[in-house]
């Protein structure tokens, strides 16, 4: 998809001349700023920013190419390095990569990852809503609210990157927030949505600035006498573990995993650890394990994108297939504990096509299980 808008070339140009003759730090700094305006305008989700090209939105899930000037990797370095904060700094020069929040007063807070690939700087920002959102408000599917009200274990949020499992997650913990007492810790990196304390009182640790890295800050986090734990990314296997022994012990755990079913998410975990681990971990997984939600986005007919998911609340028959590693035996389960709330991925798809929200073919492409979707919608769903 492409676009003849030159606004981003127009706002940084003037954003420069009203500097005037100034360090390359100012004049690079006003450039993003004026390229993260335009961001919110456009209602855009991400701005890409690769050398050679030009400046780059993901607008609806699609891909819109600008026609602005092509940029270099020196740019990019320019105009990002020198707006993270110390730690994200450090990482980037020590690491070549780097993940942090930056806000623009008057536009909002974005997340930042600033990264090499062919030897040269590159940049993927992604805006980040102002206000936490309402459950209720994202039209994900009816049952997800259930998630808040599990009292202890740990939660998996799935899905591939962008497909809102953050957003969900930050959804989940407000909705506990307005109607419980009780103490939740965050650990993210970087935080991107802040919340107000409501019922509950909130603290979130942010990795870099906070606290070193999420084994140290969820260790700490366990002697703070939390309800309700959010690990923002399960992305090594000691985190994993301290998480499953939180769940285990009384605490409510959400956290989220880049994968696409129910099956991946679980082998994720376990494919994390040694193989003489392995068999253990499942024994850990299945005691801990309250719940799979895996989440993605479609296009939605009319325009913008809607949410699809399953939802496997886990119950004996699950814990035993974990146990066992018969993972391919999970899509079962989920029919089987519908009385506890799960739904299967194809039942979701046959309810927004009969909505008009989904087209058929495009339900259809993302089905699992190709016949239980026709199944479904050949029924009352």
């Amino acid at each position: 998809m492409s676009t003849s808008d030159n606004e981003l070339d127009r706002l940084a140009d003037a954003l420069q001349r009203e500097s005037g003759a100034v360090p390359v730090r100012v004049a690079t700094g006003a450039r993003l700023e004026a390229w993260l305006r335009v961001v919110a305008d456009r209602g855009a989700s991400d701005l890409i920013l690769l050398a050679g090209e030009p400046p780059t939105l993901r607008v609806d899930g699609l891909i819109v190419r600008t026609t602005g000037a092509e940029i270099d990797g020196v740019d990019i370095e320019q105009m990002v390095l020198p707006e993270l904060p110390p730690h994200a700094q450090r990482a980037y020069r020590d690491a070549g990569i780097a993940d942090a929040s930056y806000q623009v007063p008057g536009v909002g807070r974005f997340r930042v990852n600033l990264h090499r690939e062919r030897g040269r700087a590159a940049a993927c920002i992604r805006m980040l809503p102002k206000k936490v959102p309402v459950l209720a408000s994202l039209d994900l599917p009816p049952g997800t609210e259930q998630l808040s009200r599990i009292q202890r274990g740990l939660v998996l949020i799935g899905g591939a990157t962008g497909s809102g499992k953050t957003t969900t997650v930050a959804a989940l913990v407000e909705e506990i927030n307005k109607r419980d007492a009780k103490h939740i810790i965050t650990i993210e990196d970087p935080i991107e949505y802040e919340h107000t304390n409501q019922k509950s009182v909130i603290q979130q640790v942010e990795i870099g600035i906070d606290a070193p890295d999420f084994p140290t800050a969820l260790r700490a986090a366990l002697r703070q006498a939390p309800d309700v734990i959010v690990v923002g990314e399960m992305r090594d296997p000691e985190t994993m573990q301290i998480a499953l022994a939180a769940g285990e012990t009384g605490h409510l755990v959400l956290s989220t995993l880049h994968t696409t079913d129910l099956p991946s998410t679980i082998a994720r975990m376990t494919d994390s650890f040694s193989a003489e681990r392995q068999s253990t971990i499942r024994q850990e997984i299945a005691a801990a394990l309250s719940a799979v939600y895996v989440q993605s986005l479609l296009p939605r007919q009319g325009g913008g994108r809607v949410p699809v998911a399953e939802l496997l609340m886990v119950s004996y028959g699950a814990r035993q297939h974990i146990r066992r590693n018969q993972l391919q035996h999970l899509h079962q389960e989920v029919t089987i504990t519908r009385r506890q709330g799960s739904f299967t991925l194809e039942e979701c798809l046959a309810r927004l096509v009969k909505a008009g929200a989904l087209s058929r073919s495009d339900a259809a492409l993302r089905a699992n299980h190709p016949d239980d979707f026709e199944h479904a919608m050949g029924g009352t769903i």
